[in-house]
């Protein structure tokens, strides 16, 4: 470049680094920015601000109503589980043995002036890293009949998992979720509902996150402690890695033969009961972080926001101060009066003592759907001052008042399709269909070490011989398989990984 040239303009973002400068550090950056969640004195444990748990409010609110339509009833088991409830279910402790938090004391006492634990349980107890012992052995004492089945029931709760690699959102000790556990007469009425709660997350993840997702099925070896089958759905975050967004598990009898779930059946004879178990957690905040951010902070889907409009008041002076107020408190109401996905639009006016500039740059790392600037001017002439937060490139604009709170559900509306869309658009691009070999498939595993967001893998869709053993030598790419879609064509061809014949299509990616 000639030195007399001016050097190219490099757009400023309000999140440093950029997602093709530093993707993992971007994600941080982001959750910190938009004031969702911060760490917290206790390792691999969080805190969830505000803001990142309001978003989980309005996720638990949706859920609870879904799960409710479909017959499930809430409950709360106990945060400690004692030792002997695993010794039953040992493929189940076994997946979760590394993992678990243990209590062995009950009280402190002071000894040379330090305070140690002390009054050893006779028993230890495990803190909960998920429920299906406790809750399995509640059900062998409701359940006497056919007539008791089926048995539905859903907690909301916090569990703890001792995390190595503790990560904002993704992978804490601790974290929120909710566990669904049920019981059947039969196995055809367990795996309709293991299916149908599958079902409930796809369409809680796609109509309300606006994210799109993969359904299928785990593969043996990536099956649920104890599970007979587990059945998940994918997500592609924007570094090509999938995110698995939520599981739904047939349990069979395991569960109920080990902890003695049995049912007098309708010919009289005893018989175990056929369990279920789904979940879904607060790593759902770090998917749509993931999934809908840009460098310039979150972007929150509006039926996910806890504010979808955001009034930000321009004062000049003293004033136009009231009047400006006052045009902003009636337009609140106004716009407060319409109902977008069933409730009044969510509306927020901010009246904190700090500049208009920073008000709006503050919302707009928080993903406020819409940003609204009212100044004197527009007041006078009657307007909004409108951002749309999922197209910040194209500026403000200005609209008359009446006719914007008469357009803003279809607003809402459209930015929620767009983030879809645009989430959509993105996964398939990245998804690779034509890899038909060994060697093409290393190679491009192999193309970025640090699967960057500009040249970093998505998911690969090849088929599968379902030989195990092929599998191992995937450790080496940080490569797994991810789901086994139920959208298959059926059409033979050749294991992309031994090239024996194949008909099953698997997805293929790294993951979170």
């Amino acid at each position: 470049m000639n030195a007399s040239q001016p050097k190219p303009q490099i757009p400023k973002t309000a999140i440093s680094p950029t997602r093709a400068e530093n993707y993992a550090e971007w994600y941080q950056q982001i959750v910190r920015a938009s004031d969702m969640a911060e760490l917290s004195g206790v390792r691999g444990c969080m805190i969830i601000k505000p803001n990142g748990y309001g978003i989980w409010e309005l996720m638990q609110r949706d859920l609870d109503r879904r799960f409710k339509e479909t017959g499930h009833e809430n409950c709360y088991f106990p945060l400690f589980i004692p030792l002997s409830y695993f010794q039953k279910e040992a493929e189940h402790v076994e997946g979760f043995a590394k993992e678990m938090a243990i209590v062995t004391h009950h009280r402190l006492s002071m000894k040379d002036g330090v305070l140690t634990p002390d009054g050893e349980l006779e028993e230890p107890l495990i803190v909960r890293p998920t429920s299906e012992t406790v809750i399995g052995a509640a059900m062998a004492k409701w359940i006497k009949s056919y007539r008791d089945l089926p048995l539905l029931v859903n907690q909301w709760a916090n569990v703890v998992r001792w995390e190595m690699r503790p990560r904002l959102l993704l992978r804490t000790t601790e974290f929120l979720w909710q566990e669904g556990h049920t019981a059947h007469e039969t196995y055809e009425d367990a795996m309709l509902e293991t299916r149908k709660m599958l079902d409930v997350y796809t369409r809680f993840a796609e109509d309300v996150m606006a994210l799109p997702v993969i359904a299928g099925e785990k593969t043996a070896g990536e099956r649920f402690p104890g599970a007979v089958n587990t059945y998940c759905i994918e997500a592609m975050m924007q570094d090509g890695r999938a995110l698995q967004a939520g599981t739904s598990h047939y349990l069979g009898q395991n569960f109920s033969k080990s902890l003695g779930i049995q049912f007098q059946n309708r010919d009289g004879a005893l018989e175990c009961a056929y369990t279920t178990s789904w979940g879904l957690s607060t790593r759902m905040l770090g998917a749509l972080v993931m999934t809908h951010s840009d460098d310039n902070g979150l972007r929150v889907p509006p039926r996910l926001a806890p504010w979808q409009v955001v009034i930000v008041p321009v004062l000049r002076g003293d004033s136009d101060r009231n009047s400006v107020i006052a045009y902003c408190e009636s337009l609140k109401a106004e716009m407060q009066a319409q109902h977008y996905a069933g409730e009044s639009v969510r509306v927020k006016l901010d009246l904190r003592d700090i500049s208009g500039a920073d008000k709006k740059w503050d919302w707009i790392k928080k993903g406020a759907p819409l940003l609204l600037e009212i100044g004197a001017r527009d007041v006078d002439g009657g307007k909004v001052c409108v951002t749309r937060r999922d197209q910040l490139e194209q500026g403000k604009r200005f609209a008359a008042r009446s006719e914007f709170v008469g357009g803003i559900v279809g607003e809402l509306t459209a930015i929620q399709q767009n983030l879809f869309d645009q989430a959509l658009a993105f996964m398939k691009a990245r998804t690779v269909t034509d890899i038909k070999t060994r060697a093409a498939f290393d190679a491009y595993f192999s193309k970025s070490a640090d699967n960057s967001f500009v040249g970093g893998q998505g998911f690969v869709r090849a088929k599968w011989s379902g030989d195990a053993s092929s599998l191992e030598a995937l450790d080496a790419l940080g490569v797994t398989i991810r789901c086994i879609p139920f959208d298959q064509d059926g059409k033979e061809d050749v294991c992309v990984l031994t090239g024996k014949p194949a008909t099953q299509e698997v997805i293929f990616a790294r993951a979170y």
